[in-house]
């Protein structure tokens, strides 16, 4: 029988989708005596295996067992399919049962990468070597794609020192080797050694370059990869991803936004991880506008929200832009294929708004839907908890997350307890969690330590921890200012003179206060202390005036506390007046509308005169105002504030 007779079969298998097919033409087969031809039954379990038919796979396997004596071909697509999977170890055994049958006959050379690829996922070392050692022997290292299968299977081994090995002394290098060497490298988080290899290079392609750009992104060396985009003259979807979301990650997020403008403008349609990095960069400038617009975007070109968990990031701008009914709005549109991700995202917007017991009803709805919490779905309940105020709600689900889910606690974790016992005041208890917890506390640990410290007053504590901040970063200005106000606080001028001497010898500045908002399309920031925009400084200085003389009317009295310097009263109130977010509520009542809520972005935590002004402003002048500190949301209105004191 001629392999032209065959054709019909080989026809039928291309048009094959499932596996009841499948077995259609396997029985066709079967009644034309077509098994006993090796094309024919090649071709069959070739399809079989490498097709991506549910089922297949196994089929081929059956069919391959009643085989008695396949050919290179059939198990080089066996073996190749089982490389594929999650467990590939059947790959192994054939490879075995190949060299037993045929030796090095022709075609044995096929199967080299996939044995390769099969090491690699199982760990298997040894194994590893000796295919390693079989290709030495003969001519398939002069092969550039085995070499690197090589490559990538001692990089999988964590063995970048052989990867290099191995890439070094191949005798031919193809753009894949360079391409794999350096992602070996990335992985490793070795990012000098990949930008060294990715100069040497001797033509770098998109892969390459997309690489590197990524790379750097994640490593915080955005210039970098600023560099390599720049210079790139083919660029595609995931080239202008990799840079937005190195912007996103490094805090440039006017940067992330303004190139994905100019992506769009190009006619490039943006994926999944394209829009998540622009939807936080978003949330981190806390510009709502844009976010709707995005989130419009979206909707009209009909992106699916569990694309690339979209969904999550928009509820997550939503929340972290103050706009938490927005965020509510969205997690439920998306119920029907919701991810663990939307239900987490719903319970951490929830816990910085304050409304802690709407977050733990959800957690309890996706406990009712048998929907497995994770380590992030945690962090979130115990920051709801840390957030509220509820210190026995928090000690509750750390129990239950390791004694009811079994996951182990990371430090973040324990870092969440400490906060909660610090806010309530109960050091003695966040210092047991920093001497039980299995893991060296870290700087957020002890910050913890030193905020409630300087909440509560306790100055020894607060010092002990504010010297070990210091020690784990030294170029961190917090931990110094916040010992230096718990100093101020006990009137002891001298240590905030050392403390400030300190800060002076070794460079560090501290960190100005910087409240921003976007007014008609347009982004206004102001620092605490400093002179204004010329173009509006008298009107916005003016209203801080009047506002101040309308408040006192009303028992207003600026709590002088809050200066830490030792100064005149008189000079203390104007240093108050000059705090950044009364000016940005002043530039707020003078050009947003009555009827809109005025939303203010501050990088720090909101000190409690400010918050006592805000709460009056809201009452006085019948305005809703929404502020995001460093720490969370504060909603006030009506001369209340969401968070209830407690913040």
């Amino acid at each position: 029988m001629t392999a032209i007779s065959t054709n019909p079969v080989v026809s039928m298998l291309d048009k094959c989708k499932s596996l009841c097919e499948l077995r259609q033409i396997h029985a066709q087969m079967i009644k034309t005596n077509l098994l006993n031809h090796q094309f024919t039954v090649s071709r069959l379990i070739a399809f079989c295996s490498l097709s991506g038919v549910s089922g297949g796979l196994d089929y081929a396997a059956s069919v391959f067992s009643r085989i008695q004596h396949p050919n290179s071909f059939i198990f080089f697509a066996l073996i190749k399919g089982f490389s594929d999977t999650s467990n590939p170890v059947e790959s192994l055994i054939l490879y075995a049962r190949m060299l037993s049958c045929l030796n090095y006959s022709s075609g044995v050379e096929f199967s080299i990468p996939s044995v390769l690829k099969a090491c690699g996922k199982l760990l298997a070392f040894d194994e590893g070597r000796q295919v390693h050692g079989q290709v030495l022997k003969t001519h398939l290292w002069f092969d550039p794609f085995v070499g690197n299968s090589m490559v990538r299977m001692y990089i999988d081994f964590g063995q970048i020192e052989l990867a290099r090995r191995v890439f070094d002394r191949m005798p031919n290098r193809d753009v894949v080797s360079w391409n794999s060497m350096i992602a070996g490298y990335l992985k490793a988080g070795e990012i000098e050694l990949a930008s060294e290899l990715f100069d040497e290079m001797p033509e770098r392609d998109l892969v390459s370059c997309n690489a590197m750009i990524d790379g750097y992104g994640k490593c915080g060396r955005c210039e970098l990869a600023e560099k390599v985009f720049e210079t790139m003259s083919d660029k595609d979807v995931v080239t202008w991803t990799s840079m937005i979301s190195a912007y996103a990650q490094n805090r440039c997020p006017m940067k992330a936004l303004d190139l994905f403008r100019e992506m769009l403008s190009l006619g490039l349609r943006p994926d999944g991880p394209a829009i998540v990095s622009v939807l936080s960069a978003i949330a981190d400038l806390g510009f709502v506008e844009e976010g709707k617009w995005l989130h419009a975007y979206v909707s009209m070109n009909k992106i699916e929200l569990s694309s690339g968990f979209i969904g999550s990031a928009l509820i997550d701008m939503y929340s972290k832009c103050g706009y938490i009914e927005n965020a509510y709005h969205v997690f439920r549109s998306i119920s029907h294929w919701r991810n663990i991700g939307d239900w987490n995202a719903m319970i951490s917007g929830l816990a910085i708004h304050g409304l802690a017991q709407e977050a733990l009803d959800i957690f309890v709805e996706m406990e009712r839907m048998d929907i497995e919490p994770n380590e992030i779905t945690f962090l979130g309940l115990l920051s709801t908890c840390s957030h509220g105020g509820l210190v026995e709600q928090g000690q509750f689900y750390f129990e239950s997350m390791h004694e009811k889910y079994k996951i182990v606690p990371r430090i973040q974790h324990y870092g969440c307890m400490i906060d909660l016992f610090g806010r309530a005041g109960r050091l003695e208890d966040a210092l047991g969690v920093i001497q039980n917890m299995p893991f060296e506390a870290d700087l957020l640990a002890w910050k913890a330590i030193l905020s409630a410290s300087m909440k509560h007053g306790h100055i020894e504590i607060g010092k002990s921890a504010a010297l070990r901040a210091i020690e784990l970063a030294p170029d961190d200005s917090s931990s110094y200012v916040l010992l230096s106000n718990i100093y101020a606080k006990a009137g002891r001028w001298d240590d905030v003179a050392k403390i400030r001497l300190m800060m002076r010898q070794r460079g560090v500045k501290k960190i100005a206060g910087c409240s921003s908002m976007l007014v008609n399309g347009k982004v206004h920031e102001f620092l605490a202390g400093k002179e204004l925009d010329r173009s509006y400084s008298g009107r916005v200085l003016a209203k801080i005036a009047e506002v101040v003389s309308r408040l006192k009317l009303q028992g207003y009295e600026p709590d002088l506390t809050q200066v830490l310097l030792d100064i005149e009263d008189e000079g203390k109130e104007s240093l108050l007046n000059l705090h950044s977010e009364k000016m940005a509520v002043a530039f707020g009542l003078i050009h947003i509308n009555k009827s809109a809520p005025i939303h203010i972005v501050k990088n720090l935590r909101v000190c409690c005169d400010c918050h006592c002004f805000m709460k009056l402003v809201s009452k006085v002048y019948n305005r809703q105002i929404i502020m995001r500190d460093q720490n969370r949301f504060h909603h006030f209105e009506n001369g209340c504030c969401s968070c209830n004191e407690y913040w």
